[in-house]
């Protein structure tokens, strides 16, 4: 027999899902980079530039030394007994690895741990989440994933029950929730920020598109609110997430909230606060709201991607849904050890007066000022090119820039069967080797059109950049001027 499993035979959620920071581009961009080490003058250009995803490390960044000295040591605690290690290791890396073997059974790395993660893990992270927000938080609500996805697709899983049932999620998103709400078999509501604000939440948009998403029959479950943004970079206001905070409880709605960006704040006079520390500062407690809270230890400062580290806070869900919520993560077994590891010593790094505490800074500053200041260089440049206007970065590792695009440009994307925002990047990418995604793959209002930009290429790297995107889009513009 022929064998049976066609395009036409497999699972239609995964022909709907779609992942656009690792798509069409992406792939084209691999292609010319193995034809340029294949033939380096085949192109104006010797290197791709990669701006398409959040992957620090990948792009140059220099892993926290503190964070690498614990895990090697408890890789192989071996090294642990030998004389050179005091030498070759600071004093507080060898003292928090001892502590962190002492509570991994077996201090093995390579065993599996408790469903929700090592317990003494799970209690340093809860101690920091009060510490950070002034309330208490309790370990048995914290459940180690393998990166903040895993996590969001674990939420999705037990709140979608079919088609019937639906997220809110902004627009522009992170295309994981769109993917994951579309292989859960669930609808995605879609509510639009409001660029003309600085990419502003306006809870009455979510009053409309909730009513709207009633009357066509859907049942909405959940609210997914990514602050500081992504793709969009905005901080929310406290003001603006307790007006969120009433009304998910008004509307019984569980808060999603991606905050893998806490650390990512570049504006003085924004702030990040937790939507835990907000609830709890409004009075509402466990049986008040329902909400969980995403952590990783991909971005932030860390930009640990490949370790995938992460972890859920998981309040107000009474202890019946808790018992099905640990046995979704008893199915995985447990998130891996190394990442569990690094989400503890993210959330509870070196302190005053430690040994490693003021290199610990320097690198943490050092990578953080960076940011903020590529972040600055790259809105700076896209607002002088002609036809493109983009908000502040606020936060987080992207620009999400709004480009008008002349109508002969459409015209020429519709010809080729193209959106005109990927018309725009794939050219882009042709003629300079500058990867950006086109804003369709995270959704924008009809009739604009956007592409993300990430923050993270080295320094050194971002005049380059910006002088290749300039000229090819005045080079773009005057070929298609109407």
């Amino acid at each position: 027999m022929a064998p049976q499993v066609t395009v036409d035979s497999i699972n239609a959620r995964v022909i709907e899902c779609q992942y656009a920071v690792r798509g069409e581009i992406v792939i084209l961009a691999q292609k010319l980079r193995q034809e340029i080490q294949a033939k380096p003058e085949a192109y104006p250009f010797q290197e791709i530039l990669y701006c398409n995803i959040g992957n620090p490390q990948s792009l140059g960044q220099k892993s926290i030394t503190f964070f690498r000295e614990v895990l090697a040591l408890c890789d192989h605690p071996a090294i642990l007994a030998k004389s050179e290690t005091q030498a070759l290791f600071s004093a507080d890396s060898i003292e928090r690895a001892r502590k962190i073997l002492d509570q991994i059974p077996g201090r093995a790395t390579g065993a599996y741990s408790h469903s929700q993660g090592i317990k003494g893990l799970r209690d340093t992270i809860a101690a920091a989440i009060e510490a950070r927000d002034g309330f208490p938080a309790d370990p048995n609500d914290i459940f180690m994933t393998d990166g903040a996805s895993p996590a969001v697709h674990m939420m999705m899983q037990l709140l979608i029950r079919s088609e019937k049932d639906g997220i809110l999620c902004p627009i522009p998103q992170y295309p994981l929730y769109s993917a994951s709400i579309a292989l859960h078999g669930g609808t995605l509501v879609p509510y639009y920020l409001d660029e003309a604000t600085g990419w502003g939440l306006e809870v009455s948009e979510l009053k409309k598109q909730l009513q709207e998403a009633k009357s066509n029959g859907i049942t909405v479950r959940a609210l997914v609110v990514i602050n500081p943004g992504n793709p969009t970079g905005q901080v929310l206001a406290e003001e603006n997430q307790k007006a969120i905070v009433e009304f998910c409880k008004e509307e019984g709605l569980v808060l999603l909230a991606d905050e893998v960006y806490q650390e990512n704040v570049y504006v003085p006079e924004k702030k990040f606060h937790s939507f835990k520390k907000v609830a709890r500062s409004m009075g509402y407690g466990e049986k008040d709201i329902h909400l969980v809270s995403f952590q990783s230890v991909s971005k932030g400062y860390y930009g640990e991607c490949g370790k995938r580290g992460g972890y859920m806070e998981v309040t107000g869900f009474g202890a019946d849904v808790r018992e099905h919520i640990y046995k979704l993560a008893s199915v995985n077994l447990c998130s891996n050890i190394t990442g569990q590891i690094l989400a503890s010593l993210v959330m509870s790094p070196p302190k005053v007066g430690d040994k490693s505490y003021e290199s610990y800074i320097a690198e943490r500053d050092g990578i953080l000022s960076s940011l903020a200041r590529r972040a600055k260089t790259l809105e700076d440049a896209f607002n002088k090119l002609e036809g493109i206007t983009c908000n502040k970065a606020e936060g987080a590792m992207y620009l999400f820039p709004r480009i008008n695009l002349p109508k002969k440009a459409i015209k020429a994307a519709e010809e080729v069967k193209t959106a005109p925002d990927l018309f725009y990047c794939r050219r882009l990418l042709n003629e300079t080797g500058i990867v950006f995604v086109p804003g369709s793959g995270f959704g924008q209002v009809p009739g604009t059109w956007h592409f993300r930009c990430t923050i993270l290429p080295q320094e050194e790297k971002i005049p380059a950049i910006v002088t290749r995107l300039t000229d090819f889009h005045k080079r773009f513009m005057d070929e298609f001027r109407d």
